[in-house]
């Protein structure tokens, strides 16, 4: 088996496991169209595009982890800050199906497989913590990157025990399920760390400049009561 790559490749997974990912991937992808219906606006749009193109770039990278070993960046932390859960999702499904249709990067099988583990498994896991860690820590630049850099290693590490939770219903090689979850955390920990900073520093490049593009300043940031001043001439 290919440990290069977060991409699973035709043939590692038996096709009854991989139809019903599969259908599980395309039903999870409706709701994301459905719900990104009500987020996309004149600002959010151009973005999602941007999203998707950066996602596609560093996606193309594979970087060393260790002798022999090397992986890339999934993405799905950078898109839930920016454009949020449901348009993130769709980027990153966007940037996976492309790859495997032009690029055969990840076989074509395993569309539905690929697409459960980085742009669902992985976007909704980095979504929940974002939503949890910017409702402790500072909405503020420094906060976000923080967020980015967390939320990134947590839910590239879960995206990677995807895969393994689908070896071990229907893998088709003779290699030890110990140890493929053992070299899948190990790598993809280092991974994260990479990812995480590429995340933060973009983030925070964002927030310092626009912050008004940043979807999860928007939705998390702290409303303050409104206070209501006495008319004048009133006492109490």
């Amino acid at each position: 088996m290919d440990v290069q790559s977060m991409h699973i490749a035709n043939g590692i997974i038996n096709g009854p496991v991989s139809v019903l990912f599969l259908a599980v991937s395309a039903i999870a992808l409706a709701v994301c169209v459905s719900k990104a219906r009500a987020d996309l606006d004149d600002r959010l749009a151009p973005m999602a595009g941007l999203v998707a193109a950066f996602i596609f770039a560093v996606q193309m990278l594979n970087f060393q982890v260790l002798p022999g070993v090397s992986g890339h960046l999934l993405g799905g932390t950078l898109a839930v800050i920016l454009v949020g859960p449901w348009v993130g999702a769709l980027c990153v499904a966007t940037v996976l199906i492309v790859q495997c249709l032009l690029f055969a990067d990840g076989g074509l099988t395993a569309i539905g497989l690929n697409v459960f583990n980085m742009a669902i498994l992985g976007t909704a896991v980095a979504y929940l913590l974002v939503a949890a860690l910017l409702r402790i820590l500072p909405k503020s630049p420094a906060g976000l990157g923080a967020t980015a850099l967390i939320a990134s290693v947590i839910g590239v590490v879960v995206a990677a025990m995807g895969f393994v939770g689908q070896y071990a219903l229907g893998g088709t090689t003779e290699l030890s399920l110990a140890g493929i979850a053992g070299t899948m955390a190990g790598v993809h920990v280092l991974i994260g760390i990479g990812e995480g900073l590429i995340a933060a520093t973009t983030v925070v490049t964002v927030a310092r400049v626009r912050p008004d593009l940043v979807y999860a300043l928007r939705r998390y940031r702290t409303t303050r009561p409104a206070v209501h001043k006495k008319p004048e001439g009133v006492t109490a």
